[in-house]
């Protein structure tokens, strides 16, 4: 039990480093307000993260069937910590693109191989538990991120501070992982197929689409909630953070209370309770105009769908468990929703001229949702 907890940490750890992604959110307002920047341009910000979960997802699954697991969350570090290094070296509009263009591809790379790298320490009984509780530790990263941002901006002089702080917490995550023992099992089939061939498996496809949206819905609140502030409410940039934080605090709040439920209910129907309500709650920020009842909202609709994306990733691995590697390629190339929906929702806020256009995106990620947890078959085992 001692040498699990010992193997089990430093991986959870690496769940802190993969919530890195999730700065993007204030990062596009703090470089929007830096360099002038239109809501179709910044919108497209993210897009430097989450462009590589397309593009590299499944050769990453393939490469990492070759190295090895750990090996593959190693050199997702180590492109991390580059990452964190350039923007702080030398601040302008290239730089930063270039430290988030290399901040997705690390974070591709890590959220392709930490998870299934889980198996390798816990069994398939208590993964969705395991899974539900890195989301916890990456929940806490996103949280973390728009106070350090803050206290960059605010007590050391600019904003740019947080990215030498990111890199040494990635040199610590790397050292702790690298002298960690674990034995890797090599259970998965050979197949010549694509992973995509896996699509055509309804459940699979279901689930791939889910993925899609709910990092969709995941980031575009994150960058939503401090611009409804700023907008509704006129916070200046350093304190519309705030939204974002209490995002990330419900949310982790939410996964914390999900490892427990999960437990004790079924999945399917713990999806199902809770994103119909995150329906409501998500639309209700169409009519919400004072700063309270949009924090609410905004961390009511956190809570609701904290859980979700653990959820939906391991029915996929439970339903084609002999293909771990393959089916985490194929659901994290689903994280590309986070490239596509901020921009979605920058055109549409400009289009109709407020950021109800960007609240109308996140609620047809929403109802998808809704739409995928019902249509799932509330089975036990692989079926479910």
């Amino acid at each position: 039990m001692i040498n699990d907890t010992k193997k089990l940490l430093p991986v959870l750890f690496g769940f802190f480093v993969m919530g890195f992604c999730d700065v993007v959110g204030i990062a596009t307002s703090y470089v929007k307000t830096d360099f002038g920047l239109s809501e179709s341009v910044s919108g497209f910000i993210p897009s430097m993260v989450f462009l590589w979960f397309l593009i590299l997802s499944v050769p990453a699954s393939v490469l990492m069937n070759r190295v090895g697991r750990k090996r593959m969350v190693l050199l997702s570090e180590v492109i991390t910590f580059v990452g964190m290094l350039l923007p702080f070296i030398h601040y302008d509009f290239v730089t930063c693109m270039a430290g988030f263009v290399l901040l997705g591809i690390g974070n591709t790379i890590i959220q392709v191989s930490l998870n299934p790298l889980l198996t390798n320490i816990v069994d398939n009984r208590k993964l969705t538990s395991a899974l539900t509780a890195g989301q916890v530790v990456k929940a806490v990263s996103a949280f973390c991120g728009p106070l350090i941002a803050a206290f960059a901006a605010n007590t050391l002089g600019s904003w740019k501070y947080l990215f030498p702080i990111y890199a040494i917490i990635t040199l610590v995550s790397t050292a702790w992982l690298m002298f960690t023992p674990i034995t890797e099992s090599h259970t998965e089939t050979k197949s010549g197929g694509s992973p995509f061939s896996l699509l055509k498996d309804r459940t699979i496809f279901l689930l791939f689409l889910g993925i899609f949206f709910i990092v969709g819905l995941d980031v575009g609140l994150n960058t939503a909630a401090p611009k409804l502030l700023i907008e509704r409410c006129g916070h200046p940039v350093e304190t519309a953070g705030l939204g974002s934080s209490v995002y990330f605090v419900c949310r982790t709040a939410g996964a914390l209370l999900g490892t427990i439920f999960l437990a004790r209910m079924s999945d399917i129907k713990f999806f199902r309770i809770n994103i119909a309500i995150a329906v409501i709650t998500i639309a209700g920020l169409l009519i919400a105009k004072s700063a309270t009842g949009i924090l609410i909202l905004v961390g009511l609709s956190g809570f609701l769908c904290s859980s979700v994306f653990s959820i939906i990733y391991s029915q996929a691995m439970k339903k084609r468990p002999d293909k771990a590697n393959e089916i985490s390629g194929l659901m994290i190339v689903g994280v590309f929703g986070g490239a596509v929906i901020p921009p979605a929702m920058g055109l549409l806020t400009d289009a109709v001229g407020s950021q109800n256009g960007s609240v109308i995106i996140i609620l047809i990620c929403a109802l998808y949702l809704a739409a995928c947890a019902f249509g799932l078959k509330n089975k036990k085992s692989t079926d479910a």
